[in-house]
């Protein structure tokens, strides 16, 4: 099984989160934000994962800490669920509509962080989260993860259309990098390590 459970604790944040790459063995997600709850769970489901997210952070500031800290740990462990990445297909792409909007997530298990982020979110809050830390997820998700993300809307209106494409879309590109396909040969490089 590859799977990973990690625990971070800063003067900021505690986080603890287990995820498994290769069975739906749960989705149970509490990060004292109810959007950001909402769209993890979505991430998980289209993703196909085994995700637990229980986050504990300095709310009473403001939604970002915690929810870039949530970020990082999940991008970690994606890192060490993924070992040596032996197999695995290593990119991922996917389009996803919700209703108005069409979003794309394009990423590349490559060992490199890179984050694209093209998305125009007007409305500046969603319940408990501020649209601005959404870019800081998946900022903190790719640099952890060491990994390529590109995401970004191609046409919408309603902001909570366009970050939920987003999520969903993300789930799916990262269900087909984790993907093992055993035509590969040890790892999917030129390189021979990713």
């Amino acid at each position: 099984m590859r799977q990973a459970t990690i625990k971070r604790e800063t003067k900021e944040t505690q986080i603890e989160i287990s995820l498994n790459l290769d069975e739906q063995s749960g989705i149970e997600i509490d990060t004292g934000i109810g959007f950001l709850n909402h769209m993890l769970t979505l991430f998980a489901k289209h993703g196909r994962f085994g995700l637990i997210v229980k986050a504990h952070g300095d709310l009473d500031v403001d939604p970002h800490h915690t929810t870039e800290d949530t970020g990082i740990v999940l991008g970690e462990c994606f890192k060490q669920a993924l070992g040596d990445k032996v197999g695995i297909e290593r990119y991922g792409t996917e389009f996803v509509p919700m209703d108005e909007t069409l979003g794309q997530v394009s990423v590349d298990l490559s060992g490199r962080s890179y984050l694209v982020f093209n998305a125009e979110l007007t409305n500046p809050r969603l319940g408990g989260l501020d649209t601005e830390t959404v870019e800081d997820f998946f900022q903190a998700t790719a640099f952890a993860a060491e990994m390529n993300l590109h995401a970004r809307i191609l046409y919408g209106r309603n902001t909570h259309h366009k970050v939920e494409s987003l999520f969903k879309a993300f789930g799916r590109a990262m269900r087909d990098a984790v993907t093992i396909n055993p035509e590969i040969v040890g790892v999917n490089s030129t390189k021979g390590v990713i």
